[in-house]
């Protein structure tokens, strides 16, 4: 039996109506940025996440990017990242020129607490935090520590849309919370999209500027900004999405619980699931001593 990992136009056939009339009303007003669907969609998005403000923008790497860069970090500073994660939390410091410091993972897949502090120098402005595969870090223990060490916090929410840790939603604990919309994610767009939420209004504006082209009034530039304006066609879909990813969460937990019961080989290790956390499920990922040979039979069985 041959399972897809993502069958995009399928998510599409599912709700083919609702998505095709959403484009339709976002082509059918003439305003195509920076317009109605996209405040509409910031509103919206941040009402889901708890969050007092929401920012569109273009990828989840610009939501990162953005966001170190409004936190005024640069060259000559340091930022602590996890080992295990995807490249764009590396490249969001990187690009603004300052140095990523790797920690290595908890039994959970994401950043270790108890390693942080270890990574702690005089050069260290903030700490980049991945709720990777779904599941929320220990927010707990990391915001102790960043609050004891004066460190901002940037929170990569690319695959935990949803997630809680304790009674809060991923994107609350730290100074910002990034985005991606990208079309395979739990909320996904139907092309390059991304957000960050926040609680800080200032530093909700400098991101709004920051994202055309460093100005709040057409023609007066007053930051070194960048083109990533999360376009009316892609909120607009959005906006309807966001509407079912409740529903579409619990699904995936169900599917998630399925696996987690059924599954009862040894040399397996199922994911564990952090005490007082919410997991998404964006990836149910396992671990084996024989990955080499796990990978190929699953890939010679479909």
């Amino acid at each position: 039996m041959k399972i897809d990992l993502a069958v995009l136009n399928r998510q599409y056939e599912l709700r083919a109506a609702e998505y095709d009339a959403a484009a339709l009303r976002a082509l059918r007003s003439g305003w195509y940025i920076m317009g109605p669907e996209l405040s509409a969609f910031e509103t919206e998005f941040a009402a889901y996440t708890g969050a007092d403000h929401a920012v569109g923008l273009n990828s989840g790497l610009d939501a990162l990017t953005l966001s170190v860069r409004a936190l005024g970090i640069g060259a000559g500073d340091e930022v602590i990242v996890p080992a295990n994660t995807y490249i764009a939390t590396v490249l969001a410091v990187s690009e603004n020129g300052a140095t990523p410091v790797f920690v290595e993972p908890d039994v959970y897949y994401c950043i270790d607490p108890a390693c942080i502090e270890a990574a702690i120098t005089p050069r260290t402005r903030a700490m980049m935090v991945v709720h990777l595969y779904g599941q929320a870090a220990d927010m707990a223990h990391i915001m102790e520590i960043a609050q004891r060490h004066h460190l901002a916090v940037i929170e990569d929410c690319a695959q935990s849309h949803g997630a809680h840790f304790g009674d809060t939603m991923t994107g609350r604990f730290g100074h910002v919370g990034c985005f991606s919309f990208y079309p395979t994610k739990n909320l996904g767009a139907f092309g390059d999209a991304g957000a960050v939420v926040t609680g800080d209004a200032v530093l909700a504006e400098k991101i709004r500027m920051l994202r055309n082209y460093g100005s709040k009034e057409k023609y007066h530039n007053e930051l070194c900004g960048v083109n990533s304006r999360l376009d009316e066609i892609q909120a607009a879909l959005l906006r309807t999405k966001l509407t079912h990813l409740p529903a579409l969460t619990e699904e995936r937990r169900e599917i998630a619980a399925q696996y987690l019961a059924g599954i009862k080989n040894e040399h397996i290790l199922l994911p564990q699931i952090r005490e007082g956390a919410e997991h998404v499920y964006h990836q149910f990922v396992v671990r084996t001593s024989s990955r080499d040979h796990f990978k190929a039979y699953l890939h010679a069985h479909g």
